[in-house]
């Protein structure tokens, strides 16, 4: 196998161009529907209707396609000897959120900021925590998918620290997620379920402590539980973005038409976009959506099956499950099927750091898909 690896490498000369298809094809409609999405909102608060999408390009998109320049022309096996070290960085940009340097924005701290920039270190460490999942388990040198002590309580002890990290800022629903990848690729490498079963065991035990433990979590989940109860309050936001998407019906109301983007869908640029996605462009617009990032983490998959090196097998089985699990929470959430939550939609919502990380997830994704 580390001689079919070798021969691929040597071999290689372009990227998986379907893939990069549907990376160019997300960006380009995220752009689109934040420049709607935002256009009220950008007029209202600073008489400039492309205040967010210039703010996305210059802080998203530029600073994401130097990491995806940078990282698609790096040979991504580099990346396992500094996957501690990225790392040891993003837990210790994690602990800064708590000083001086942090940022409390809606009484959440999730944001540092260094002068005039600012960027959230949970969005970075969806990208380093893959990076060192992936070099840590494709060691040769250790069975650490299969060994108790070197593998199994290695994994929960790591994600234990971020999980609290993450937990107090607070940043629930990006735990979860990222949580549900690390253990997709713990899996993937060839963990026996019996240790799959305990870390989902325990997550589900700890989420429930949680949970019960803080009001403000246990009200939605009490909320969704009763959807069709104040819906003034607790179930506002969930309220209007089901009124939005059903308003849609099956070619929408027009791109820049929505009327509830101004003056009733809270958060129209990041948690609820795909709302008004699917009222502007209608059930044909949210379903083409859905089928592109289907496509995307098919792809990624598919590409891992092929690929005879085990980090970049890993490294696309993590970036596409990151990927497809955040789509699905912000999507399904805003349409009632899950709990309310607050994470973007990959390549769309508003966020200069999650777009720029995402962007820099895709380069390394082509980098890899080279050698499939």
């Amino acid at each position: 196998m580390a001689r079919t690896a070798t021969l691929k490498r040597s071999r290689a000369r372009t990227p998986d161009y379907f893939l990069l298809a549907i990376f160019i094809i997300l960006i380009v409609f995220g752009l689109a529907m934040l420049a709607s999405a935002s256009s009220d909102l950008g007029k209202t608060q600073f008489n400039n209707s492309y205040y967010y999408l210039e703010h996305q390009i210059l802080y998203g998109l530029l600073i994401g396609l130097v990491g995806a320049f940078v990282f698609y022309k790096i040979d991504y096996l580099k990346l396992k000897k500094v996957s501690f070290v990225l790392l040891l960085i993003s837990v210790i940009f994690l602990v800064l959120v708590f000083t001086p340097l942090g940022t409390l924005v809606n009484s959440t701290n999730r944001w540092l900021r260094f002068g005039p920039f600012s960027f959230q270190p949970a969005e970075l460490m969806k990208l380093t925590f893959i990076i060192y999942l992936a070099a840590w388990l494709s060691n040769t040198k250790f069975k650490r998918a299969t060994d108790f002590q070197s593998g199994l309580l290695p994994f929960l002890l790591v994600s234990g620290i971020i999980g609290a990290l993450l937990i107090l800022q607070p940043a629930t629903s990006t735990v979860a997620i990222l949580l549900a990848a690390g253990l997709t690729v713990y899996f993937a490498s060839g963990a026996p379920l019996k240790y799959i079963a305990i870390i989902i065991a325990s997550g589900i035990l700890i989420v429930g402590v949680v949970i019960y433990a803080t009001p403000y979590r246990r009200a939605r989940i009490t909320g969704y539980l009763n959807q069709s109860q104040n819906i003034q309050g607790q179930n506002y936001q969930v309220n209007q973005g089901v009124i939005a998407i059903g308003s849609g019906g099956l070619f929408g109301v027009g791109y820049g038409q929505s009327a509830t983007k101004a003056s009733y869908l809270p958060t129209p640029i990041d948690d609820s976009i795909f709302a008004v996605i699917a009222e502007e462009l209608g059930f044909i617009g949210a379903a083409f959506l859905i089928v592109l990032f289907a496509l995307l983490s098919f792809r990624m998959f598919w590409l891992a099956h092929r690929i005879g090196d085990q980090f970049g097998r890993l490294l696309l089985i993590g970036f596409g499950t990151v990927i497809a699990i955040q789509a699905f929470v912000n999507m399904a959430s805003i349409s009632g099927v899950i709990p309310l939550t607050g994470v973007p939609l990959p390549f769309v919502s508003y966020g200069g750091t999650a777009f720029a990380i995402f962007i820099t997830m895709a380069g390394i994704s082509l980098n890899v898909s080279k050698y499939a």
